[in-house]
């Protein structure tokens, strides 16, 4: 109602008034109308902003680029800048400063997101308004326009250790590219301490983009302000996380909380997979403010309270179904500087103050070694080495620095870490090049850190420093320690000198090598760098004890733990003597070595320093008990063998079962320590040893191992039959040397001594009985008896005979028992056998079968069972009884034999009975007889061989209808060419002429030569393959079919003839060339043919087939056509071919006969030569328009023609050329051939004439006839733009000192049409000038009159130096009363001169400041100024200075004849460049006498120096004069000879007398040929270039290169066509003007404004090269198109012009094997746009095909192409000529 009250106030709810009504409200600003100040928002409001990029964004920010992160992840750097932002924002905070991230990756509550959350102060809607504005920093940051004043500038913090000020938000520019780089939007909400409104502002790359889509203003948006926890405008479920969030709001009184959505998938994998890793950066980063000034120091027993305490930056990471891990930075114990503080033994604090506020505060901290290692630590996330080298005890490693390659200090800003940022050393804390106080490892054991205020710049991103390093080692910073807290001015580096001399003896725990030995060669390493050299000690002392040669040690941290004695040390180096190291190695002997006799060699590190030699001793005295004593053999199995036991041969013995004890009756199967090697196991060999007469033999030797889990063992010997005395012997052996001692002492072993003897008889043999043996007839039987070895033995009592024969009774009488055993008076009694009784000899044949016909087949064998019994019909045998069969009745039949001396029976068989063409049944008789016994009557058996069954005959018929026609064997059948020979069929027959059943077995037996597929079904059915006859009748087909079995092999072959078949073509053929001349008869006859479809001639023709045969042409003659039949070649010829006048080339005829045709082409050319015509040129009735001394626009070429305008083709016709005396042309050569065209290039001549028309004649003959020539008239103009004078108008009174500028000097050019050249180049204008006495070019150095010719401003030189007007006396002077004793300078005048010596700057005013300094910085007496002053000024005026009455103080301190210096420096504000001050030496003395004495005898020596300078001076001047004479003769002898032996391999060479005017007349020749090679017609861009009259202007793109290749050439100028008119320019600058003059047609390109990083690589190899080698074989020869390119100048800017605009493409040879390149490089990576040399064009993505990807021909392109370099030969002339000139 109108009685409400109302209130406007601002979005942060101030109250607007009439007092600050003119102050808040602004255009813009969003205000409220409410009922209250503290009334409640009922729903969000928005208020509008923008935000446009401050103006340093212009000019900043090309300044750095954000991320350059050498190697590293950036996103903990992204992440830092958002903390810099909370450590700013909770620097007023009293409790605790509070700072969160959370990293929300629970995809159930929206998409991954990043919130940096503070409780800091907060923002107001302007604060969060200036943060949206990109680069406005605190510096430029308007204040809140609610505050009474209306600009708030900048207040730098009061300073605080460490500069930890919390002042970090600085430019404007971190946190938008932070958020920006995480994630793809941005939501600020902030809430000052004073608001009852939450503000927010969402900003986003997607909404930029909707928005300049839509045109509307991209810098401008929409703040929210809303009251705390109201999430109602978080519709999005990709965002539910923030209704949570945003709930967090109720409890806060301040906050700032900035949430990142649409986080980068690889970021949000790297902040998974690498907490603990970027979590430790932060910690490094924000170390002392997390911890205080002086670091997180674990070791300090009490925690120092401070103002950094209450720093709490918290990580938090939520992932779906995991517990949320959280990290806070203060619990983070191993980032890179706590690890540096707890592991350093002392630290070296130190200041700098550097141009004024700058304050840099650093630490230096030694981390010593201790013992066997660097304590400098490594970083956990790089280790510098991935294992610890103590596990390898036979290497060597040389000790390297502990910080390796590392820079010493780290560099912080305003106390957070600079991450890019190191500074390597400083002078003063830098190894020494000569030896210091300190070793110098002692410096690789340092590690620092700097920490600096911010006046010291820093990138926007806070990676790296600008100009820290480069200010901190300028000469004039000076360093200061700090001690106490308190800066000592002290010389610093002798301060850290003493310092790390103090830690290195106090801290580190080295080793000192004594008593030196000698430098050797190790040959035991692999390493042939590493032998030598090694010197060698005889003790070191380490950690407070000596170790030396021959003392007991024990090792550490080795496998196995050695016990040894020393015998040396050694230490890698060259050393003489007494020196400490870090470590170094020992030569050990392993201990005892009775049991180890090994030598090892091990790091001294290794060595145990807790370990007394009682213990070593103690150790030896076991390891000597546990050596092997004795042997305890056991027989588990019985057998035992007894000391001097007899056994019975064969006896078994054992199994034994041995064990080794040692002395404490241990048993063992190693030495002790096996671990050594294998060698050390112990085994027990067991040698049974059998003594004979002749001498000892080992009969059995056996080795046992022993077997872990059961002993040595030895199986039963069961094979000792010898008998004589035996020993066995147990020994104990080493494994692989068998040796049975060790360390000199005898192994156990054990004897055994035992006897054999022979055993029980088991076996006989009956000795030699005495014949004959008859039934009934005793005989003795005597026996030989054995044991089971063999060895003789006698018949026991309890063993009787047994006498057994088949069919018969044996008896005898007695046995004589004893050594010979006989059986005595055997009788037979009973029936004998055939083989058992005396048989009788042969008496008679028993052959079977019995039958007296026997039936065989012819082919085969038969069989006989023979007997041959005596009389009594029992079988017989005796030696040399052979049986034999006869065959007769046919011729050639074989005889049988077979041997029946050993039984008396056999099988009589033999080869096969074969009797030739038998058809039927016969008869044969076999005679079988034995012919050694005449007494045996033979057997005659009658044999009947039928005919064989097998196939013996093969015939070939062809079947035609019903009919069948054989072919005989090498028959020859006459077939039609081409055809097919079918129904082929074969049959076989036996010798009985019966026709053979085909079998499939059969079948496989045949064979045919004329096809590998046979199929043998048919075969089976008597059908052959079809026979293909050949197609032309000069090739005949021999046709083979075989069988082949076991018993015979039959062929049959027949030969095809090939006949020609019906005609079906005809062929022409040209006897002799096929070229005819214009108005000429082909010379050639014309022989035409007629064929068959295979091309065979047909031979039946008649004379009478030529009437139809016709000829016809185009233009064709046929007046004089004639056609004969020429009976021998069967051909009809044709003669009289002609043609009618007509354009010359190819003329095809047509051959026509019956319905068949032939075509045949013949060459026509052009009639001989009658006239020269002028090409290119039509018009010749009007003259042509020429400037004098410039070339016609295009070459001259003339063309030999015949009658019919024709171009003739005839080489080496003469043209000259006619014209006046008053024309000149260049080339001067008159006289010209044509080329094999009959076409003579005159070239691109230039005319030299006056002004007017003239005429040159062009003259020719042929053959004596002369031609009609053309005749070229020409219009000379004058040239308006060759200079021919200079007109120069200046003030010639005019007179000027030196140093000082020429007057204006007015010069024009003056051209050959008498008017002035405008545009020509200044910097074509120059001036010379001279002494007026000389005759040089040369600017001299003097003072002095000059000439001038033709000028322009000259400048005097630069001053650089203080000088006098003439050198004073070397002063001398003391300390006295008397003023003129003190006086250093009376008068003296100083002046400014230049490098000549000439005096200048007479325009600068300053002063000249008086100093006296030492000339040892050690000296501290400074003599000092009356008036007791350190410095005097003088005034400085117009280019010098008087110095007056320079005196020194009465008493003034100085050393007594001590020579000090007194320096005159110029303080000139002008003066950009400081100048060398003056500096003057004298002499101090305390006594007024020696001075005295001393001022005499200095000016003495002042008068001699100066004569002896002048002396010396002149024999200088001399000496160098006559050598430098005599180098250059030397030098022009060496290279006279030199460019001799270079002409000689041009085959040119130089006579010995008138060199001179030889190779001038060279000279002459060689420059003529190159003028000539130069005008000869080339490739040319006829684009005309844009004028170069400024240097920052290149030219047209078509002009700034050449291609050599006419086909590259066409298709680059074409691919590049747009771009061939572009000028380009160095600078924008020069583009802009072009583009202004030329309103805007002209397009150019500055190279200024090229990105340079995006270039090619011109020396990259082709895509399909990988590592150098061929990923695939390309085809086509591709190319780079830029690699063809020539530069003629300007080659740089070219490669970046060219590199843009072609970048990779590549030229091929045609669109096939451009093709199948793209489609093999696709494969590996990107293919680039490829030319081919035809014109086509495939683009980068593909696409080829159309006229837009097709070049058309050069002409079309209008003279945009690149034009051809310089032929070869012009580069050899140029560099003969140079030779020459030489």
């Amino acid at each position: 109602s109108s009685d409400d009250n109302f209130v406007i106030t601002t979005t942060n709810r101030k109250e607007v008034t009439d007092d600050n009504f003119n102050e808040i409200v602004q255009e813009g600003v969003t205000l409220y109308l409410l009922q209250s100040v503290d009334q409640t928002l009922l729903s969000a409001t928005k208020e509008r902003i923008d935000f446009l990029p401050h103006y340093d964004t212009l000019i900043k920010s090309g300044m750095y680029e954000y991320y350059a992160s050498e190697g590293q992840n950036p996103l903990p750097f992204a992440f830092a800048e958002l903390i810099d932002n909370s450590l700013s924002a909770t620097s007023r905070n009293t409790g605790i400063r509070s700072i969160q991230i959370k990293l929300l990756f629970d995809e159930s509550q929206g998409k991954p997101a990043v919130a940096v959350i503070d409780n800091g102060r907060g923002m107001t809607s302007k604060q969060l308004n200036n943060w949206a504005v990109y680069r406005l920093s605190k510096f430029t940051r308007q204040g809140d326009f609610e505050r009474l004043e209306s600009f708030i500038r900048y207040v730098r913090p009061p300073p605080v250790p460490r500069s930890l000020n919390s002042d970090i938000s600085y430019f404007g520019v971190g946190g938008k590219q932070a958020v920006f780089f995480i994630g793809q939007s941005a939501r600020m909400i902030s809430k000052p301490a004073d608001s009852h409104d939450v503000h927010e502002l969402f900003l986003s790359k997607e909404d930029f983009e909707k928005k300049e889509k839509n045109k509307e203003a991209i810098y401008s948006g929409y703040i929210r302000n809303r009251k705390p926890s109201d999430s109602a405008h978080i519709t999005s479920d990709d965002e539910r996380f923030l209704h949570s969030l945003i709930m967090e709001e109720r409890d806060k009184k301040s906050f700032t909380a900035v949430v990142v959505t649409g986080v980068q998938p690889d970021h949000m994998q790297y902040l998974k997979n690498y907490f603990n890793l970027w979590t430790r950066q932060l910690a490094h980063i924000y170390h002392y403010y997390i911890h205080g000034p002086k670091g997180n120091e674990t070791n300090a027993t009490v925690k120092e309270a401070g103002p950094f305490n209450n720093i709490d930056i918290e990580i938090l990471m939520f992932e779906k179904g995991k517990v949320p891990r959280m990290v806070n930075l203060r619990e983070i114990k191993d980032d890179m500087q706590t690890l540096y503080i707890n592991s350093a033994a002392d630290s070296f604090e130190f200041k700098s103050h550097v141009e004024g506020e700058g304050i840099v505060e650093g630490i230096i901290r030694y981390h010593p070694f201790l013992y066997d290692k660097e304590t400098y630590p490594d970083d956990p996330c790089f280790p510098s080495r991935l294992k610890d080298d103590d596990d390898d005890d036979d290497c060597f490693v040389v000790e390297k620095g502990a910080r390796g390659k590392r820079p010493i200090f780290e560099c912080f800003w305003n106390g957070r870490l600079i991450p890019y940022t190191s500074v390597e050393d400083f002078d003063w804390c830098a190894p020494p090049k000569k030896r210091g106080l300190a070793p110098i490892e002692c410096y690789n054991r340092i590690s620092g850190t700097l920490f600096t205020n911010d006046k010291f710049q820093v990138s926007t991103n806070k990676l790296t420093f600008m100009d820290l390093e480069l200010k901190l080692k300028d000469k004039n910073t000076l360093f200061t320690r700090v001690f106490n807290g308190q800066e000592q001015r002290m010389k610093i580096d002798r301060e850290f000198a003493l310092w790390l001399k103090d830690c290195h003896e106090k801290y580190d725990k080295q080793i000192k090598f004594t008593l030196f030995k000698e430098i050797i060669t190790r040959t035991d390493l692999t390493s042939k760098r590493m032998q030598s050299p090694w010197a060698t000690y005889s003790a070191i002392e380490w950690d407070g004890k000596t170790y030396r040669t021959g003392q007991l040690v024990k090792t550490i941290k080795t496998l196995p733990i050695f016990y040894g004695s020393i015998l040396k040390f050694f230490l890698y180096g060259d050393h003489d003597g007494d020196v400490y190291a870090t470590g170094g190695e020992v030569q050990l002997a392993l201990e005892p070595q009775a049991l180890y006799d090994e030598i090892k060699i091990i790091p001294i590190s290794k060595l145990d320093r807790a370990m007394s030699e009682k213990v070593v001793k103690k150790y030896i005295e076991d390891e000597m008990a546990r050596l092997p004593d004795r042997l305890s053999v056991t027989w588990p199995e019985g057998d035992e063998l007894l000391p001097n036991e007899i056994k019975l041969a064969g006896t078994p013995i054992g199994a034994l079962r041995i064990e080794i004890l040692n002395k404490k009756g241990e048993a063992m199967q190693k030495l002790p320590g096996t671990s050594h090697g294998g060698s050390k196991k112990l085994l027990v060999e067991l040698k049974v040893i059998l003594h004979s007469p002749v001498g000892n033999k080992e009969i059995i030797s056996h080795i046992s191992q022993h077997g872990g889990k059961w002993p040595y063992w030895f199986k039963k010997m069961e094979n000792i039959h010898k008998l004589g005395s035996y020993t066995l012997k147990l020994q104990v052996v080493l494994n692989e040397s068998n040796a049975d001692t060790y360390a000199g002492r005898p192994l156990p072993s054990k004897i055994f001594k035992f006897n054999v003897v022979e055993g029980k008889p088991e076996k006989f043999s009956v000795s030699l009985l005495d014949p004959p043996f008859r039934v009934g007839v005793p005989f003795n039987i005597p026996l030989d008896l054995q044991d089971e070895f063999g060895h003789p033995t006698q018949l026991a009592t309890d063993i009787e005979p047994i006498l057994e024969a088949s069919g018969l009774t044996l008896q005898y009488e007695e046995i004589s028992r004893g050594t010979n055993c006989v059986i005595k008076g055997v009788t037979a009694k009973g029936h004998v056998n055939n083989y058992l009784g005396k048989v009788g000899p042969p008496r008679q044949l028993k052959v079977k079968p019995d039958s007296e016909i026997l039936k065989i087949e012819n082919g085969t064998s038969f069989p006989f069972q023979v007997e041959v019994l005596d009389e009594a019909g029992n079988i017989t045998a005796q030696p040399k009884l052979i049986v034999h069969c006869k065959f007769v009745g046919a011729p050639n039949l074989p005889v049988y034999a077979v041997d029946c001396s050993n039984a008396g029976t056999n099988i009589l068989t033999g080869p096969v009975v074969h009797v030739q063409n038998i058809k039927k049944d016969q008869m044969l008789k076999a005679r079988i007889e034995i012919p050694s016994c005449k007494d045996v009557p033979p057997v005659e058996k009658t044999i009947k061989l039928l005919p064989s069954s097998h196939v013996a005959r093969l015939q070939i018929f062809s079947v035609e209808g019903q009919k069948a026609i054989q072919i005989k064997h090498q028959d020859e059948i006459n077939w039609i060419a081409g055809d097919v020979m079918h129904n082929l069929i074969f049959q076989m027959y036996d010798e009985g002429e019966r026709e053979i059943i085909i079998t499939a077995t059969l079948a496989e037996k045949i064979k045919v030569n004329w096809t590998p597929r046979i199929n043998r079904d048919q075969m089976i059915q008597g059908l052959l393959p079809d026979v293909k006859v050949p197609t032309s009748v000069k090739d005949v087909r021999y046709c083979l079919i075989t069988f082949h079995d076991d018993h015979v092999s039959l062929e049959s072959a027949f030969t095809v003839r090939p006949l020609p078949d019906e005609p079906k073509h005809i062929k022409c053929k040209l006897k002799g060339p096929n070229t005819l001349q214009m108005g000429e008869e082909l010379q050639s006859e014309i022989d035409v043919m007629v064929t068959d479809q295979y091309g065979n001639q047909i031979q039946t023709l008649s004379a009478s087939c030529i009437n139809s045969l016709g000829v016809s042409g185009n233009g064709l003659d046929k007046s004089n056509l004639k056609t004969t039949w020429q009976e021998s070649t069967q051909t009809m010829a044709v003669k009289g071919i002609r043609f009618y006048p007509g354009p010359p080339g190819s003329k095809e005829l047509c051959f026509a006969w019956r319905e068949f045709s032939d075509f045949l082409r013949v060459n026509l050319t052009s009639g001989p030569p009658v006239k020269l015509h002028l090409m290119d040129w039509p018009d010749l009735g009007e003259p042509i328009s020429v400037i004098n001394g410039r070339e016609l626009q295009k070459p001259l070429i003339v063309q030999l023609c015949d009658q019919w305008e024709n171009p003739s083709p005839e080489p080496n016709v003469k043209i000259s050329l006619i014209k006046a005396s008053n024309l000149k042309i260049i080339p001067s050569s008159q006289q010209h051939k044509t080329d094999e065209n009959g076409r003579a290039n005159l070239g691109i001549i230039s005319i030299h004439a006056p002004r007017g028309e003239h005429t040159l004649q062009l003259k020719a003959s042929y053959n004596r006839n002369t031609l009609d020539c053309p005749i070229i008239k020409f219009n000379v103009l004058p040239d308006p733009e060759k200079p021919v004078c200079l007109n120069v108008k200046y003030d010639k009174n005019a007179a000027f000192a030196a140093g000082s500028t020429f007057p204006d000097f007015m010069v024009s050019v003056i051209s050959e049409d008498s008017n002035i050249i405008k545009n020509i180049n200044p910097g074509r204008v120059s001036m010379k000038i001279w002494e007026g006495q000389s005759s040089g070019n040369r600017v001299p150095a003097n003072v002095s009159n000059w000439k001038i010719i033709v000028g322009q401003p000259t400048y005097s030189n630069d001053p650089v130096q203080l000088l006098p007007e003439s050198l004073p006396a070397t002063p001398v002077v003391s300390n006295v009363r008397t003023v003129a004793s003190r006086t250093l300078i009376k008068d003296l005048c100083l002046h400014i001169k230049d490098e000549y010596n000439n005096r200048t700057g007479y325009d600068l005013v300053g002063k000249i400041i008086a100093a006296i300094k030492s000339s040892s910085e050690e000296d501290t007496e400074i003599p000092v100024f009356q008036g007791k002053v350190k410095t005097i000024e003088f005034p400085f005026n117009r280019g010098s200075a008087e110095i007056i009455n320079l005196v020194l103080a009465e008493n003034s301190p100085g050393r007594d004849s001590t020579e000090y210096i007194l320096e005159f420096e110029a303080d000139l504000p002008a003066l950009a460049k400081p100048l060398e001050p003056y500096r003057l030496s004298f002499m101090f003395y305390n006594d007024f006498k020696k001075q005295q004495r001393m001022a005499t005898l200095t000016r003495e020596k002042d008068e001699l120096s100066k004569s002896i300078a002048v002396y010396r001076n002149m024999f200088d001047t001399t000496e160098q004069l006559i050598t430098e004479m005599k180098y250059q003769v030397q030098e022009a002898e060496t290279k006279q000879s030199h460019l001799k032996n270079e002409l000689k391999q041009h085959q040119i060479n130089i006579p010995q007398t008138s060199i001179l005017q030889y190779v001038d007349s060279l000279i002459k020749q060689k420059r003529l040929e190159q003028e000539g090679v130069k005008k000869s017609p080339r490739r040319a861009c006829t684009l005309s270039n844009y004028p170069k009259d400024n240097q920052d202007i290149l030219g047209k793109i078509a002009h700034l290169a050449q291609i050599e290749d006419d086909k590259a050439a066409k298709v680059i100028s074409w691919h590049m066509a747009s771009d061939m008119d572009c000028v380009v320019t160095l600078t924008t600058t020069a583009a802009r003007r072009i583009f202004d003059e030329t309103q805007g047609r002209q397009q150019v390109l500055p190279l200024d404004s090229v990105y340079k990083k995006t270039l090619p690589d011109w020396n990259r190899t082709l895509p399909h090269l990988r590592n150098g080698r061929n990923h695939f074989r390309p085809i086509g020869n591709p190319v780079f198109a830029r690699d063809l390119l020539t530069f003629p100048e300007n080659v740089e800017h070219c490669q970046i012009v060219f590199g843009m605009l072609l970048g990779d493409t590549i030229i091929i040879d045609n669109l096939d094997a451009a093709n199948h390149y793209r489609r093999e490089v696709v494969k590996i990576t990107h293919c680039p746009t490829l030319l081919t040399r035809e014109g086509d064009r495939i683009r980068s993505n593909g696409k080829f095909g159309g006229l837009q990807n097709k070049a058309p021909p050069m002409d079309k392109l209008r003279g945009m192409v690149f034009g051809a370099p310089m032929p070869e030969l012009y580069s050899v002339l140029s560099g003969q000529i140079g030779k020459f000139t030489k």
